[in-house]
């Protein structure tokens, strides 16, 4: 009889667990979610290899996981689903229905503006089915890459980054700031944009791609012109050559401006991803919510504090008024308590960007750069510094 290998921690039998991909495939999630759900203690991997580590997950965590995506469709957030997957079942079932009450709000509210917008639509030609495959037809010539996404997973990307693109004083001292990257590499395209003070990234699945893998830089400005033009297109082709870039959807074409990257090098922000200091806090709130907080507050221009204790959130300004708690959050907070500040301008832009109904960050200190990201977005990362904790010095 053959010996076995154990996972000396669980006892689970390392010969049954499944990769991340294959996990992922079986449960229907990807697996940027899958790291995701670790990294918040929701769907913790069976095993974790100490050399590599990859993740490994067992046929009994199947039941959790497919869950997990049910809720995260319905758009129930994670301190919602956390109750409904740990709490008792009269604990499962008032979250849900509240939850429920909420979307049927939201869905009704939803409904009547479309149908003003639609109703104020002038009249046009729907995108016909042969419109649509002559989109798809591959265009030949001297590319050194050509990579074919989304229109509007790319206008989104677009959307997400602009907000880390520099302006004003900052902009016209550093002129490539005010430029996004554009990354053609293996099966990814990577959109990447900063001010020195955030930095953010963004990674789209290519649907084909051919060439080799290179890089070129976009006036901001084109960029967000040429996402308004591919959001209309059911896909589009990034097209470099030696003579510049383009965008491409069958007949119809946009040319985009390149900078010499000779005269106008991008930060290698690369090296600053690589050397991110271990995270001691993950913090993981309704984006909504927060967003509504962070817009209506008023702080002007007094930085934001942010504070976790237990499983909420509070958020009070720079100088509180005496007796005041903040405003308090439902939260998923691991690691020790924390305080942290923030422009709150800043911040609100970082979250806007985001997408889904959660946010999370991630904190090595109050005084390092924090990782932002949208919880089921594992493709989209935002670094964001935070500010002096004047308060905290008292």
């Amino acid at each position: 009889m053959e010996d076995t290998d154990t996972d000396t921690d669980t006892g689970t039998d390392i010969g049954t667990l499944m990769s991340i991909g294959a996990f992922a495939r079986r449960v229907g999630l990807a697996p940027s979610a899958l790291r995701f759900y670790d990294d918040c203690d929701v769907l913790r991997p069976a095993h974790v290899d100490d050399a590599t580590g990859y993740r490994y997950y067992a046929p009994e965590q199947q039941a959790r996981a497919v869950l997990v995506r049910r809720l995260r469709e319905a758009g129930v957030p994670l301190t919602d689903a956390s109750v409904v997957l740990d709490g008792t079942d009269e604990e499962a079932r008032a979250v849900l229905q509240e939850h429920a009450t909420r979307a049927r709000e939201t869905a009704a509210s939803a409904q009547v503006v479309i149908e003003e917008i639609l109703r104020a639509l002038p009249g046009g030609t729907p995108w016909t089915t042969k419109a649509k495959a002559k989109a798809k037809a591959k265009a030949k010539g001297n590319a050194i890459a050509k990579v074919c996404v989304g229109g509007a997973e790319l206008a989104s990307a677009v959307r997400q980054v602009a907000p880390a693109v520099a302006s004003g004083p900052v902009g016209d001292e550093f002129p490539v700031l005010g430029h996004i990257l554009i990354e053609i590499d293996g099966q990814e395209v990577r959109l990447v944009a900063t001010d020195r003070y955030r930095l953010a990234v963004r990674t789209l699945r290519a649907i084909s791609m051919e060439g080799d893998p290179c890089h070129v830089l976009i006036a901001a400005s084109e960029m967000k012109d040429a996402a308004a033009w591919a959001m209309r297109m059911p896909d589009v082709s990034i097209e470099v050559d030696r003579e510049g870039a383009r965008l491409r959807s069958g007949a119809r074409s946009r040319t985009l401006p390149t900078a010499d990257e000779t005269v106008l090098p991008f930060p290698d922000y690369r090296m600053v991803l690589d050397n991110f200091p271990m995270t001691r806090h993950r913090l993981i709130t309704d984006r909504a919510a927060l967003r509504t907080a962070l817009a209506e507050a008023g702080y002007g221009d007094a930085p934001i504090i942010l504070r976790t204790d237990e499983q909420q959130l509070a958020l009070t300004p720079g100088e509180p008024a005496p007796g005041s708690d903040g405003l308090m959050l439902p939260a998923i907070c691991t690691g020790p308590p924390l305080r942290i500040a923030f422009d709150p301008h800043v911040l609100l832009a970082v979250i806007e960007a985001g997408v889904g109904p959660d946010v999370l960050l991630e904190i090595s200190s109050p005084d390092q750069p924090v990782v932002v990201r949208s919880a089921d977005q594992g493709s989209f990362t935002t670094l964001v510094m935070p500010v002096h904790d004047a308060a905290a010095d008292k």
